[in-house]
């Protein structure tokens, strides 16, 4: 039963995809050294690689083959983006998984009568075959990708806009992220910042002056209830 009398009642907790709700490093890196292979370019260390993630397939790609020093012209970009595409989207979940927490933390959020949606720079057909294979999608009640949004993360009105799919408002909303796009979304919207500590970033996050930063998914209810509560419930 929702408890109506809770913080999170009738919130918004939207939550980025990879390196937040997901640890889709592996499979996107793998993907990501298919292609450098592919190219006749080395592949890159999955620590070396992993910071890339985030700003979407793209910019992946881009940093990829940059830090691969073999970096791409403009005009090769797109016909790289769509092969990552299709191969990326065949070994979706090989290997990605939810962090340890998620589960646990979205169903009781939910309990308590928050709103969940996703809102991520990756495209919204990945990220929906990506929730479905992980049995996630139940949980959310929108997911929102670069392409379903006037601009991607860290515009606020990719933030914007996956709170309004999710049927609630900027002021009751809280971001959930790993990186700068994240921080920069939700500061500029309004919302709340929550971060983790062991996501996908080039700045670490505590740096990135979250709201709250935790460590693991454990707190997460308890850490947005709290800044529900001290924004005025």
């Amino acid at each position: 039963m929702t408890d109506t009398l809770s913080p999170l009642a009738g919130a918004v907790i939207a939550f980025d995809l990879d390196g937040t709700l997901v640890d889709t490093a592996p499979d996107l890196i793998g993907t990501l050294n298919l292609l450098l292979e592919e190219e006749g370019v080395r592949p890159l260390p999955m620590d070396e690689a992993r910071p890339f993630i985030g700003c979407g397939a793209r910019w992946l790609i881009e940093r990829g083959f940059q830090a691969a020093e073999a970096p791409l012209p403009a005009e090769r970009v797109p016909e790289l983006f769509e092969r990552f595409v299709v191969r990326y989207h065949g070994r979706i979940a090989d290997e990605s998984r939810p962090f340890p927490g998620v589960v646990e933390a979205l169903e009781t959020m939910k309990a308590a009568g928050a709103r969940l949606c996703v809102c991520t720079n990756k495209l919204t057909g990945l990220s929906v075959s990506l929730l479905d294979a992980l049995d996630l999608s139940r949980l959310f009640d929108a997911v929102t990708g670069a392409d379903a949004a006037p601009a991607p993360k860290p515009d606020p009105r990719h933030l914007e806009a996956a709170v309004a799919a999710a049927g609630g408002r900027l002021e009751r909303a809280i971001l959930v992220g790993d990186a700068a796009t994240d921080a920069g979304a939700a500061r500029a919207a309004g919302a709340g910042l929550i971060l983790v500590s062991f996501g996908y970033t080039e700045i670490p996050a505590g740096e990135l002056a979250p709201d709250i930063l935790i460590d693991h998914f454990d707190e997460l209810p308890e850490a947005c209830a709290r800044l529900l509560g001290a924004c005025g419930a």
